[in-house]
């Protein structure tokens, strides 16, 4: 029996197109409690950071490979997953532990065995390539927040600002997509997504940006000025995830979020920025905002 959230990507835009808007406001109540209900768990866990932070991301990470392999290959095994969850669990343990090197080498282990043991039934890229599409963000951030509790650190204050930008860049570019319509940004890979979307979301994002640095410190035209290329990462990771499930033919990756759908639907815009913003304060930290 098909998994209810598999459709063909014909279907979906059908579907999508017929009334997008409506789609969009009728879902909003159920959004909002969900988005609420997320705050919630993360709230305490992300204020402690450490092996409480750690634990959470690591939870999170095993629900997104386990979408993952269900959406990649319907009617996986439980053998499937197993190579997948004990490999995510270790790169974040290592992670955690301080050991980056052998995190990144648990990874590439991991993904190389899981491309081997879907190879002889074909996709075994998808099975590869997947691990890492989830493994490396979920591991860079725990390496930024870190372990010093509080706002007081460095990895708080760019955390939050990162994910306060990508939240704001998300909701901007619903309510604005949603009220203005007009030209599709992306129609072959998401047919709700508009320009109007994505510049009402640039525009909330930068509001944001600008606002959290009052809060976190730092001078608010530089957060304001960097929450573009943020956006724009945001944007391209949905995208990819958008096209990640076009190719599979997968509506959302899970149900476990209800008005958002699976784990994984909900934080791709995040992954990008994230890596983004990594790459940046590491080798480039005189352009990083917050110090």
């Amino acid at each position: 029996m098909q998994d209810p959230s598999n459709i063909s990507s014909s279907a979906e835009a059908q579907i999508e197109g017929q009334n997008p808007s409506k789609g969009k406001w009728k879902n909003l109540g159920i959004r909002a409690v969900s988005a609420l209900f997320m705050v919630g768990v993360c709230i305490m866990p992300f204020y402690y950071g450490g092996v409480f932070w750690g634990a959470l991301i690591g939870v999170i990470g095993l629900r997104m490979v386990y979408e993952w392999v269900r959406m990649s290959e319907e009617g996986s095994s439980f053998l499937r997953y197993i190579i997948p969850m004990v490999g995510i669990l270790a790169t974040l343990a290592l992670t955690y532990m301080g050991q980056p090197q052998n995190a990144i080498l648990a990874a590439l282990i991991t993904a190389i065995l899981a491309l081997f043991e879907r190879m002889q039934r074909g996709g075994g890229v998808w099975a590869g390539l997947g691990f890492l599409y989830i493994a490396l963000p979920t591991a860079l951030i725990i390496l930024m927040r870190g372990d010093i509790i509080g706002p007081a650190s460095n990895g708080f204050k760019s955390l939050i600002y990162i994910i306060l930008v990508v939240i704001a860049a998300d909701t901007g570019a619903y309510f604005g997509g949603s009220y203005f319509k007009g030209p599709k940004l992306a129609p072959n890979l998401s047919p709700n997504k508009t320009w109007s979307g994505f510049f009402s979301g640039i525009v909330a994002g930068i509001i944001i940006a600008a606002i959290s640095a009052i809060f976190i410190g730092v001078p608010s035209l530089n957060t304001a000025i960097f929450a573009v290329p943020l956006i724009i990462c945001s944007v391209l990771g949905d995208l990819i995830e958008s096209a990640l499930k076009r190719k599979l033919q997968v509506k959302d990756a899970g149900g476990i979020l209800p008005g958002h759908g699976g784990v994984l639907d909900r934080v791709d815009s995040l992954m990008l920025a994230v890596i983004f913003a990594y790459i940046v304060m590491v080798y480039l930290p005189q352009y990083w905002p917050i110090s």
